[in-house]
């Protein structure tokens, strides 16, 4: 797996809690989905099953160090018998996933607390995302936070941490992930894929708005490509809508989705620029047409999310932010 960023502020705050001594029962680990939350939380969970109990009068640590090399083997395996992870699971045979992590889950693994460690001194819990949870089971999970059982961490992943239950929140300890600054992004990609135009880079940046996971999943996606064309349209108002017809015809369709939320992805970046490239008299109707790709989507979502139908609107949008004499032959 890609080396993420992002990571180094909730690194050191565990640690610090590892070696003082002052593990939390339990730690929401909250941010932007893309951010790396899952994979640090199981980074946490391989520390804590190869390290023991506490850190008190230990050199300072890394997180990634190996520690107990017989416990490590069964981590890389996937085989440790003290990590639990609860997940969305597959639809009967389907690869589809289910809605929710259901309370049977739940119940499944609180049973499994209730039984003796089997090697080591940690237990630790791994919920993503916990925003999944069915109500039943997030109310179970909760009377399990109120009353933890001993020499168990729950590590409960989160992508958004204000829609759970405020009294879930207040039984963690949060580490925030937020997303890294443009310059930082641009080196990082940069190092990761030193084959890729910079052009591309800064394109797939500004398209990722920050988080690391949507950067490497854009990489193979012709931002720089998609993001000409939707600079098109807002350049000549595409009088004709040959453009706004094509960019339609792109993103329709159940088989062309990726390519859609692509578009989705790229269009808040790029009328950014264009707000800063424009005199301070023509930003707000920038903004409005921001508000209304927005709006756009939003509906889309909540309705049959019709590709066809969002791309030509998203078009619409961008064609109206065209130079007042192009848009006088419209």
């Amino acid at each position: 797996m890609a080396t993420m960023i992002g990571h180094q502020e909730a690194e050191k705050a565990f640690l610090e809690a590892w070696q003082g001594g002052r593990v939390h029962h339990a730690w929401l680990l909250a941010g932007p989905q893309g951010m790396g939350k899952g994979a640090f939380a199981e980074r946490i969970a391989r520390f804590l099953v190869t390290h023991g109990r506490s850190g008190e009068g230990k050199a300072p640590p890394l997180l990634d160090d190996r520690g107990d090399d017989a416990a490590a083997r069964l981590v890389d395996a996937g085989n440790h018998p003290e990590i639990l992870r609860l997940a969305r699971q597959p639809k009967d045979k389907a690869k589809e996933l289910a809605r929710n992590i259901t309370i049977e889950q739940v119940r499944q693994m609180i049973r499994r607390l209730h039984l003796s460690l089997s090697l080591g001194e940690w237990r630790v819990i791994i919920v993503d995302a916990v925003d999944d949870l069915e109500t039943d089971g997030a109310n179970a999970l909760l009377k399990t936070l109120e009353e933890p059982p001993a020499k168990t961490l729950f590590l409960l992943v989160s992508h958004s941490p204000g829609r759970l239950l405020p009294t879930i929140r207040s039984r963690c300890r949060a580490l925030r992930f937020q997303p890294a600054a443009r310059d930082v992004m641009t080196s990082w990609l940069h190092d990761l894929r030193p084959m890729i135009e910079m052009e591309e880079v800064r394109a797939i940046v500004a398209a990722s708005g920050g988080v690391p996971g949507k950067a490497l999943a854009l990489i193979d996606s012709d931002v720089a490509v998609m993001e000409k064309k939707l600079l098109a349209i807002a350049a000549g108002g595409d009088p004709e809508n040959r453009l706004r017809e094509a960019l339609a015809r792109e993103v329709s369709g159940t088989s062309n989705r990726a390519r859609l939320e692509l578009v989705i992805d790229i269009v808040p970046g790029l009328l950014s620029r264009i707000a800063r490239e424009r005199p301070v008299d023509q930003i707000a109707s920038v903004l409005a047409q921001w508000d209304r790709v927005q709006r756009t989507v939003r509906d889309a979502i909540r309705g049959s999310y019709d590709g066809a139908m969002v791309g030509f609107e998203i078009g619409n949008c961008l064609a109206e932010l065209a130079p007042r004499q192009d848009k006088a032959t419209r």
